[in-house]
């Protein structure tokens, strides 16, 4: 590829904030899909992934869309997405980094991605990296102004009030919060310069299980859960990144709901056989990293902290904040999660019509 910027490419990242920033920012939604860099040489395309890893082969119906709608030589950042739905399917895009190549293809199929840009690295012989991220949003602005799907430009702003509807309104589509940047910022590879503002709730779980820690000391993990309308009790997640010192207290804190090994106990986490002992198993993310779990007896209610829910899971492993025995175990619902009304994907996406 002859272009002024060439991969691989650090992509800038972002510091988190609780408070939405104001002054001389723009604001964009921010995406909670794969972040992508696009190099694009005349018929030469390449996908770089935040690692710097090549995505092409994962996502083979993106190629003929970029040449379509990208400038003959252009270095974009953006992020890949699998709407779905009101939303994003982040666990549908997770799914596309797979081995075979058969299943691949079928995968891009059944939930083909789409590309969103938000800046420009590089437009013909032109390096923009330092030029203020204004400008450069500008000049995405006029490249893309027409472009159509699978390729969107991501809405901006620099309204303040703008981004905090954003930050309420557009949770419901799948997105995890807002970014800020400098309008004056140079673009910095792997440096964080930027602010996101991401989504966190509490909610008052169930305890249902524990994993031991990789070190063989302490808790490693807690097994969270909550009740649904048909009273069963659905794994929605862990809660982890305890200190060691926290790791070792958990072991006592646990002690009293442990099952004995010649106890006999009714466990919504048990089939009939009692033999079913990992929710929702091992999966291939976890490689060969052992899963198993250890049962404990119905009684303990957490609160967590969570940034934002994917189906019927956390999205992100929870964070423990206290232990709540004021509360049963059978108020610990899913109808005490705030469910935020969906963002209408045509205007998530800025599609016209």
């Amino acid at each position: 590829m002859d272009l002024p910027v060439t991969p691989p490419v650090s992509p800038m990242l972002a510091k988190l904030a609780r408070e939405l920033p104001t002054g001389d920012l723009l604001y964009e939604p921010k995406w909670d899909g794969f972040r992508c860099l696009i190099f694009r040489d005349g018929d030469e395309l390449h996908l770089q992934s935040r690692s710097g890893k090549p995505l092409d082969r994962y996502f083979p119906e993106m190629a003929d869309p970029l040449r379509e709608r990208l400038p003959h030589r252009v270095v974009v950042d953006g992020e890949l997405v699998v709407p779905a739905g009101d939303g994003l399917d982040f666990d549908a895009l997770s799914n596309r980094i797979h081995p075979a190549d058969s299943r691949v293809e079928l995968l891009a199929e059944q939930t083909p991605a789409r590309f969103v840009a938000f800046d420009l690295l590089a437009h013909e012989d032109q390096d923009l990296m330092r030029t203020p991220f204004a400008e450069r949003r500008a000049h995405l602005e006029s490249l893309l102004a027409d472009v159509v799907p699978p390729v969107h430009l991501t809405p901006a702003t620099d309204d303040p009030r703008v981004a905090a509807d954003w930050f309420t309104r557009f949770e419901g589509a799948g997105l995890d919060g807002v970014i800020a940047k400098p309008a004056n910022a140079a673009y910095a590879p792997g440096k964080r310069t930027l602010i996101k503002v991401k989504q966190q709730r509490t909610a008052d779980v169930v305890v249902a299980g524990f994993r031991t820690h990789k070190d063989g000391e302490g808790v490693g993990s807690l097994l969270l859960g909550l009740w649904d309308d048909h009273d069963e009790l659905i794994n929605v997640g862990v809660a982890s990144s305890f200190s060691a010192a926290r790791r070792r207290e958990l072991v006592d804190e646990l002690a009293p709901y442990r099952v004995g090994d010649d106890e006999v106990v009714d466990h919504p986490w048990l089939s009939g056989d009692g033999t079913d002992r990992t929710p929702r198993g091992a999966h291939r993310w976890s490689g060969s990293r052992d899963t198993s779990w250890q049962l404990l007896k119905l009684g303990l209610v957490a609160e967590v902290a969570y940034e934002q829910m994917q189906g019927d899971r956390f999205r992100h492993s929870a964070r423990f904040v206290r232990w709540r025995p004021d509360r049963e175990v059978g108020s610990c619902r899913f109808d005490q999660l705030e469910v935020p009304p969906p963002a209408e994907l045509k205007d998530l996406f800025n599609v016209k019509g």
